[in-house]
Parts: C-alpha cells; sequence; structure tokens
C-alpha cells in the first residue's frame, strides 16, 4: 500500500517531493478553477511527486516599504483549491493558512469547516508578516487553539534560513515550533545554500543536545527568469548574494543560469549536512505564472529530485 504523504514527511528513510502552487485570482468560477487545475496537472503528468502544496497569498506590504513589483491580487480561498487539486490528482494537499486576519472563535469556526465540509488535514499556520497593523490573532495563540481541536490536524511550519543568518535563533524557533505541535518545517525559497546550512547545523545540534529527533525541513527552490522576478524574490525576503545576484543577470540565460544554481546550492547543502541526520525533502516553486518559468520550475524539479535521491541513495550504502 502507498504510504500517505504524512507517512512520508514521518518516516526519514523516505524522499518527499513536492510542488508549490497559489490559488487562482478571488473572483474565478468552478468550471474555469476545473480547467486551471487541470493545466497545472497536465503539466505535471509526467513526473512523479507526493503532493501540492497551496499557499495563502496575503498583502504584505506592512512589512516592507517598498513597492511590491507585482501587484497584489486576492485569490479564492486556498481550501477550494486545495480540495479540488486533490480529488483530480488522487495525491495529498498541504494547505497553507494565514492566521492574523481572524479572532480566535473565527479561527476555530475556520477549522471546523476545514475538517468537516473541506476533508483537509495537512496544514501548515502562517502570521502576520509584520508586527504593525490589525492582528486579530498570534501564531502563537492560533498554535494553542489547533492543539486543543476535536481533530488531529498534521501541522507544519515555516522555517526562514534569512531570519538566522541576521538574528542566530531560527533554530530556537523550530524547537519551540515543535513543542506548539509542528511535525515538519517548509523553508522560504533557497538562494542562500550558507544560510540554510548554517541554520539546519544549529538545529541539530540543539536537537542532539536535547536528546530530541529532528523534524523533517522541507526545501523551497524556484526558478528565476529576470530582473523583475530577482526583484519580487528581494521584496519577499528571499535572500540572494551579490555574486549570485549577478552571475543570474549577466548569463545569457537568466532563467538557466538560476537552474544550475538551485542544483548547486541543493548539492552544498547535501554535502555538508550529509551527517547531520536531519531528514529534508523538496519544494519547487514558480513565483510568477510566466510560462517559461513555470516550465523551468519543473525541469528544475527533476534535476533536484534526481540529486536528492542520489544523496538519499549513497546514506543508505553507508
Amino acid at each position: 500500500m502507498a504510504l500517505t504523504l504524512q507517512e512520508k514527511i514521518e518516516d526519514a528513510r523516505q524522499g518527499v517531493y513536492l510542488i508549490g502552487t497559489t490559488p487562482p485570482k478571488f473572483d474565478t468560477d468552478d468550471i474555469k478553477l476545473q480547467a486551471i487545475a487541470e493545466k497545472l496537472l497536465g503539466r505535471l503528468h509526467e513526473i512523479e511527486y507526493d503532493g501540492v502544496v497551496v499557499y495563502d497569498i496575503q498583502d504584505e506590504s506592512s512589512r516592507i516599504s517598498a513597492p511590491r513589483p507585482f501587484p497584489f491580487k486576492e485569490t479564492i480561498d486556498p481550501r477550494r483549491y486545495s480540495r479540488l487539486l486533490r480529488r483530480l490528482s488522487h495525491l495529498d494537499v498541504i494547505t497553507y493558512k494565514s492566521v492574523a486576519q481572524r479572532s480566535g472563535a473565527e479561527f476555530n469556526q475556520w477549522l471546523n469547516a476545514t475538517h468537516e465540509e473541506h476533508n483537509l488535514n495537512n496544514l501548515v499556520l502562517v502570521g502576520s508578516p509584520s508586527s504593525t497593523g490589525d492582528v486579530k490573532l498570534s501564531l502563537n495563540d492560533a498554535y494553542k487553539h489547533i492543539g486543543e481541536h476535536d481533530h488531529d490536524f498534521f501541522l507544519g511550519g515555516v522555517t526562514i534560513a534569512e531570519r538566522h543568518a541576521s538574528k542566530g535563533n531560527e533554530h530556537e524557533r523550530l524547537l519551540t515550533k515543535t513543542q506548539q505541535g509542528c511535525k515538519f518545517f517548509i523553508s522560504q525559497a533557497v538562494y542562500n545554500a550558507q544560510a540554510t546550512i548554517d541554520l539546519i547545523t544549529s538545529y541539530a545540534r540543539s536537537c542532539r543536545q536535547q536528546g530530541i529527533e529532528p523534524k523533517r525541513i522541507i526545501l523551497t527552490f524556484t526558478p528565476c527568469g529576470g530582473e523583475k522576478t530577482l526583484e519580487f524574490m528581494q521584496w519577499l525576503g528571499i535572500s540572494v548574494p551579490e555574486a549570485t545576484k549577478y552571475r543570474m543577470l549577466d548569463a545569457e540565460n537568466t532563467l538557466s543560469e538560476s537552474v544550475r544554481i538551485c542544483r548547486e546550492n541543493l548539492d552544498l547543502i547535501l554535502r555538508r549536512c550529509a551527517h547531520l541526520d536531519v531528514p529534508l525533502g523538496l519544494n519547487i516553486e514558480s513565483l510568477t505564472n510566466r510560462k517559461e518559468e513555470i516550465d523551468a520550475s519543473i525541469n528544475l524539479y527533476r534535476l533536484l529530485k534526481a540529486t536528492m535521491e542520489l544523496s538519499l541513495a549513497e546514506r543508505q550504502i553507508a
């Protein structure tokens, strides 16, 4: 019998390979929604993957003063898209949920509907992008609510290596989130391999000191097709070293060069972290709806999955 996504994530011997996507815009009707979902799954039909990550896109303008490179567009409820993708693909889905906009009571109602109406179980909760603005529910309080809920959701958290590079305590956040119920973590897109290596190393060391098994960290990678996408990546808070930035922009083909860089970064992370026994996974996304970048994300997925599978095979032989 095939393993569920939860079983794969919790089994350190298994590879975990995901595709990240965003829901369509808010005024998409059911017919067009189905067509969009079928088009996405059609692009994926030649690759083997374990499930889809559906993001909850929020206006993050309160986090940064610079204008958003691409205009913010409200989307449909991510649960609606998750339910459809799962029905069409017969694969598990992980659904993101931004919690700051609802009160505790409203969040409990959301959890009830997520379980009873949408039949979704795999969640990643996301807090407010900044401490300013109208925050009705903190991430910590949301974890308390979900921990007290009658249904046992399979809960994941977000991890940001850039935060570790600046504050040096992201590994402590992972440990705290584990105590709050998180069973896995999904990273922000990786373009700074060293920041990710430092985070995984600190996390593994703390787990070893406390005598606990580290949770799986699913690393996100995304292709970059040009200066506008790069600007958006940096607006989102993705750390792109200066040498990497100019290597992409000065290349004959920025998109192809970004795929090479992602491959090199994953290879470096795997080599530097192989001895740490932190189970890793992959999540490949496209940050834009440009066909070239979407197609590149599929090629990137193939390349990085092969890299990860080879690393897993080498570890099992050892």
